[in-house]
């Protein structure tokens, strides 16, 4: 078994003919990533002068870089590693066998962005799931020797029969929490898709500056018009713990357990922690194929989705350029942005800058030490960005066969096989022991688990007979409480408390194994310039979202630099594969 985690990162960024070589003691092994390289535009300049400057070749990046252009502009994207996508990415980390390395599932991207740009024109496909959700039940919660499973899709009638083999009672008041759900979905989707209101506007003295705040304001009424007299519920979903609203409209497990999951799901909260019901919400507003609160496969990977977009981008005269990391953001003499100076000391001029990067970076690392005013800074410094996320890719000779629901042949699809597939979701306190053993510094007794199989949708991702299973695990501490850091012992270790977990599940999918890579916060962070490891730029908790992201004293992509602009999830509207902070970055900068 190929151990792809063994391998150090200095090993990882020695590229020797496109092929990544590395070189342990006990073995030598080609690792090949392809992505959107072949999209690098020609030689870049010093000295050369845009329109504007995107720094970060992630999904928000190329979303900005895509309607700048169309607009006219003269647009350079900057990506500072070898290929585009940021984490939305498609990387062949054990040959043959290709990966979505980071994001994982395709759901959230914005209406809007995506006809806008013409995504489906420049190569989107994407395969519907349906199920789309599965949770097998541990052997030892087997009533009478029969096994048992809960199993979830866009079909009431088969969701009914699922789910009544716990509780009759949720069978029918499943529905209705749908229902709610979707209702407040759709009352806050079109805040999406605005830049949220400026509070140094709103509030000014002068009448003309508050007249400019009338169009951000007016979707926030239609919102609370069709909440109308659901507003206290949706108040409540707001701010309780997901735990509280389960526990009223549910009593089964593993229900609750499943639903849990998408409440915590890369944050570093329990269901039972205030607020988490927002994130909750946030996964019931992806869409796919027009059925609400589904997910989907992009073929080829996620970086099916951002090589689309990069295509976009292109054919519109954006310039990109991967490989070319920035260094630091070059302000004048009034503050305002004059361009960009790369690690190669090339520099890069232009007007406007719009940053991919996380508000750390972008604020912290870019801008030269003194040019924010000390009260913003403060609010940056004070951005949550803890992860309780490990990413575990995994190469498979065969799928895994599921003991609560055989397989009918070794090698035959079965419709759970397409679904995101819940571990350790038999009850619903084990996300929050889970959670109390990493804010300790633990690695949990039972993990998190969410197990995705996209080959079972897309062959392109194996070879043939082989599938990629992709993990999607918490909780885990950045830093181990032991002192010891997130070396290839501990990640080995890991690795095998997941797979042991799979094992008594699905008999005989260690020895399906053919290799692996184990990724923790820490090379979340470094691989993907995640800070923290934090997959959405910063937790989505309510202290940190609408109005006040990326800071209370400056939201949305507006900053306190003339002409720089926050373009990645560290912006409203927030984290996930949407597009939406890249678009509403791109028109700000339009019309500023």
């Amino acid at each position: 078994m190929i151990e792809a985690s063994a391998i150090t990162y200095e090993q990882q960024v020695l590229l020797i003919g496109g092929a990544m070589v590395m070189t342990t003691k006990k073995m030598c092994l080609s690792i090949i990533y392809r992505g959107v390289r072949s999209y690098c535009s020609s030689s870049l300049t010093n000295g050369q002068t845009y329109d504007a400057i995107i720094i970060g070749g992630g999904h928000n990046g190329l979303v900005a870089a895509g309607y700048l252009s169309k607009a006219g502009r003269r647009v350079c994207v900057l990506e500072r590693r070898h290929v585009l996508g940021g984490a939305a990415v498609t990387e062949e980390i054990i040959p043959g066998f290709k990966f979505s390395r980071a994001s994982y599932v395709l759901g959230l991207l914005r209406p809007k962005v995506y006809h806008d740009l013409d995504l489906k024109r420049h190569g989107l496909k994407v395969y519907p799931r349906d199920p789309s959700s599965y949770t097998p039940l541990n052997e030892s919660h087997w009533q009478d020797g029969q096994s048992r499973s809960l199993t979830l899709g866009s079909h009431e009638d088969q969701n009914y029969k699922q789910i009544a083999q716990f509780s009759v009672k949720d069978a029918e008041a499943m529905p209705k929490l749908e229902a709610m759900l979707f209702k407040f979905g759709e009352a806050l989707a079109p805040l999406l898709d605005q830049v949220p209101p400026d509070a140094n506007k709103l509030f000014s003295k002068s009448m003309a500056r508050k007249i400019t705040q009338i169009p951000t304001i007016s979707p926030i009424a239609k919102a609370a018009s069709v909440l109308g007299k659901d507003f206290p519920q949706f108040l409540e979903l707001m701010t309780a713990p997901t735990t509280k609203i389960l526990d009223r409209w549910l009593e089964s497990e593993p229900l609750k357990a499943t639903l849990a999951t998408d409440s915590v799901i890369g944050s570093m909260t329990s269901p039972a922690t205030p607020g988490s019901g927002y994130v909750l919400l946030h996964h019931v507003m992806a869409q796919v194929a027009g059925v609400r609160g589904a997910w989907g496969y992009p073929e080829g990977g996620m970086g099916g989705v951002t090589q689309a977009m990069a295509r976009a981008a292109q054919e519109a005269g954006a310039a990109l350029y991967p490989d070319h990391p920035v260094k630091t953001i070059l302000l004048g003499d009034k503050n305002e942005v004059l361009g960009v100076e790369l690690v190669n000391g090339k520099r890069v001029y232009a007007k406007t800058v719009l940053s991919n990067a996380t508000a750390n970076i972008t604020f912290l690392k870019l801008l030269p030490e003194g040019s924010l005013p000390p009260e913003f800074e403060a609010t940056v410094r004070s951005i949550d960005y803890s992860s309780p996320v490990c990413k575990i890719n995994v190469a498979l000779k065969s799928l895994p066969n599921f003991k609560a629901d055989p397989s009918t042949s070794s090698t035959t699809v079965m419709p759970h096989h397409h679904c995101t597939i819940h571990l350790n979701c038999e009850n619903s306190s084990v996300l929050d022991e889970a959670f109390n053993q990493a804010s300790l510094g633990q690695i949990p007794d039972n993990p998190m688990i969410e197990m995705t199989l996209p080959s079972s949708c897309d062959p392109t991702l194996a070879p043939p007979g082989c599938h990629v299973a992709l993990f999607f695990t918490q909780y885990v501490p950045y830093t181990l409480a032991d002192g010891r850091s997130w070396d290839s012992k501990a990640k080995t270790e890991y690795a095998d408390k997941i797979f042991s977990t799979v094992e008594e599940y699905a008999p005989g999918f260690k020895d399906s194994i053919v290799g692996y890579e184990v990724l923790p916060p820490p090379d979340l962070e470094k691989v993907f310039g995640l800070t923290g490891g934090n997959i959405f730029h910063g937790a989505m908790s309510l202290d940190q979202l609408f109005t006040a992201r990326p800071s209370v004293l400056q939201c949305g992509p507006f900053t306190p630099v003339t002409g720089l602009f926050l373009c990645g999830s560290g912006a409203h509207p927030g984290g996930g594969v949407m597009g939406a902070p890249g678009r509403l970055a791109a028109l700000s900068a339009l019309t500023s």
